[in-house]
């Protein structure tokens, strides 16, 4: 006897996707809804504009001493590249033939860097530095790159005031898909 293959349509499939965790739970008895503190603990984005950066500072001199510590093994002791990428340097260099894309040379806003700091470094222990120490490293970064004087301390609200070099060479995305009015506002 011929085994009949079970196919389940697309509209299926798509609806069980597209179940919430509420329904999921209800129809299914799995899951549950995800509390505030739980959500809290994986929105930690920052965007270019600095919003989400957390409370904290940072010293220029206190992210010398961090980046001795946690970043010059794999980054050089003055940002200079090693076994990661080089952070410092790059300058004038986007227009040549062999551009140095460095945090000084190519990145457009300074509060990513807290963000990809915070999310990604050190490399075998990301997240694990405290805010203090976010802040401290960027404040050193950004030093090192020329960008900041060896006295200055970085908060939310001193990061997010910095213009970087690169920043006027970026441009927006002209796709319309990445600009859809219904979702540019009030979205939930």
């Amino acid at each position: 006897m011929p085994t009949r293959e079970l196919y389940i349509p697309a509209v299926a499939l798509l609806a069980l996707a597209c179940a919430t965790a509420a329904q999921a739970q209800s129809a299914y008895g799995i899951g549950r809804v995800a509390t505030p503190a739980e959500i809290a603990g994986w929105n930690i984005d920052i965007d270019r504009d600095g919003n989400n950066l957390p409370p904290g500072s940072g010293s220029v001199s206190h992210g010398r001493q961090v980046f001795d510590q946690q970043c010059a093994s794999c980054h050089g002791p003055k940002g200079e590249g090693g076994l990661g990428d080089k952070l410092v340097g790059g300058q004038g260099t986007l227009a040549t033939p062999k551009p140095v894309r460095t945090v000084g040379s190519y990145w457009p806003y300074a509060p990513t860097l807290f963000d990809y700091i915070r999310r990604a470094m050190p490399q075998n222990a990301p997240q694990s530095l405290s805010n203090d120490d976010v802040y401290a490293v960027s404040a050193y970064i950004l030093n090192l790159n020329g960008l900041l004087s060896a006295e200055t301390t970085l908060d939310a609200k001193t990061l997010s005031a910095i213009k970087m070099p690169n920043r006027s060479m970026f441009v927006g995305d002209p796709r319309p898909d990445v600009k859809n009015p219904a979702c540019m506002t009030g979205c939930q």
